[in-house]
């Protein structure tokens, strides 16, 4: 795409119907905030720069969201009173010195627009002053509608509270975005007037003052879906589903393997290869990337980690930030790691804990392993070596280090490093008293 090209994304919304205190453009779909996923398209765009138009509430995010796009400009005008749409990108063009030869405008709750639509909006600018994306909706609704002629030629939108009956019938809607001249929105936007039922001042009034200047106008239709906008809770949870069927058909289509994809929920940057099996109920947040031939078992939560080919995972298993996990390792039902780096073959299968830790190659930990790594004010690195047997119902108190073919003797708990080979135990001598269970329940019974 040309660098000529200039992105401004609306996205001061008041959002009252969300009942938040986040501003509406910050929720989340994919575990990726609304704006974030449109700037994430505008980026493939390669325009010259973005400039995103915010309310007061959005005023706190703005660095955050400067940080998570740091290869690209990104500028923020503040819309204090809201006059419309037209008025937002008037605000917006105000803070934009170094205007592309095409702007496009978006909208910061409406997260499922591909860059592929846009790219073709662009490109519609070759030939006409303007090109509104529009998309037929035959149910009752309340979107603007598209007017054209009998050639198909647009000739202006209406909005629904300003339609007549026989308009309200067009089953062409607008979308709201819009692809310009960049050198001829300004002058567009001086001549928008706020003489409607609703006194503000419609992006969409510059289709027809367009045709009164002589400049030629177009649309190009997609389907409904990638243009639904966010105002309420309900309408997050069904743009989330959209998107959630979207990433699975991809990844089915891509060849892992899902049994039931529906109950399957991915982040927007989930990144899985080939001959992956995901059984149901598995859900992957952000920062996660799986190898080919990975077993993902029921109930299991993998967060920022990063999986080799080869692993066993679950069921109900919990993979979080920092874990990264080497080809073969087998992690079983009941276990979480944390901030970990488990090495080739190493096998924690059942009921443990392994937080800040280092496990080598072929080491085995046995069920109800726990590493202390927390004393309340810092956290410390449990290091384990080669071929080391750690055994059921021990307690591995970092820091501390277990040197390659350690053994470690069931329930011990373990504070001192243990050298390479040498054998570990760490428990209460065991007494048994010659009758002594016989004693206990005849006390028992007798205070009855």
């Amino acid at each position: 795409m040309s660098n000529n090209l200039s992105i401004l994304i609306l996205a001061a919304g008041k959002g009252t119907r969300m009942k938040s205190d986040l501003p509406k453009v910050m929720h989340k779909i994919t575990n990726r905030e609304m704006l974030n996923l449109v700037i994430d398209e505008a980026k493939l765009l390669q325009p010259k720069n973005i400039t995103i138009v915010v309310s007061e509430e959005m005023q706190n995010f703005q660095e955050k969201i400067i940080k998570e796009h740091s290869d690209i400009k990104i500028n923020f005008a503040l819309q204090r009173e809201r006059k419309g749409t037209a008025h937002a990108v008037s605000v917006g063009l105000k803070n934009l010195a170094d205007l592309g030869e095409k702007l496009l405008i978006l909208y910061g709750d409406t997260p499922l627009t591909s860059h592929l639509t846009l790219t073709k909006m662009i490109e519609k600018l070759n030939d006409f002053a303007l090109c509104i994306l529009g998309f037929e909706e035959e149910a009752e609704n309340a979107y603007g509608r598209l007017v054209v002629d009998s050639s198909g030629h647009l000739l202006k939108i209406v909005e629904f509270k300003d339609a007549t009956d026989e308009e309200k019938k067009i089953a062409l809607c607008n979308s709201g975005v819009v692809a310009v001249d960049g050198k001829q929105i300004r002058n567009l936007l001086l001549q928008v007037k706020n003489n409607n039922a609703a006194l503000e001042f419609y992006l969409t009034d510059i289709v027809g003052i367009a045709g009164e200047l002589g400049l030629k106008r177009t649309f190009l239709k997609t389907q409904i879906e990638e243009v639904l906008g966010v105002n309420s809770r309900f309408e997050l949870a069904k743009l989330e589903k959209i998107k959630q069927d979207q990433i699975r058909k991809k990844m089915l289509d891509a060849g892992v393997t899902m049994p039931d994809p529906s109950s399957v929920y991915f982040s927007f940057d989930t990144k899985i290869e080939n001959d992956v099996i995901i059984h149901p109920q598995v859900f992957f947040g952000p920062k996660v990337k799986i190898a080919k031939n990975v077993e993902v078992k029921s109930f299991s939560h993998i967060e920022g980690a990063t999986i080799a080919s080869n692993v066993a995972i679950g069921p109900f298993a919990r993979i979080r930030p920092g874990t990264e996990i080497a080809e073969e390792v087998k992690i079983g039902n009941f276990v979480e790691v944390k901030k970990s780096q488990l090495k080739k073959g190493a096998k924690v299968s059942h009921l443990s804990y392994i937080g800040d830790s280092e496990i080598g190659e072929e080491s085995n930990i046995g069920a109800g392993t726990i590493t202390c790594n927390y004393d309340g004010y810092s956290k410390s690195k449990t290091i384990i070596g080669r071929n080391v047997f750690v055994g059921s119902n021990t307690a591995l108190v970092a820091p501390v280090m277990l040197k390659d073919g350690a053994v470690i003797g069931a329930g011990s708990v373990i504070t001192k490093d243990v050298e390479k080979d040498d054998l570990a135990i760490a428990r209460s001598k065991q007494t048994n008293l010659v009758q002594g269970g016989k004693k206990f329940h005849q006390t028992k019974s007798e205070k009855k």
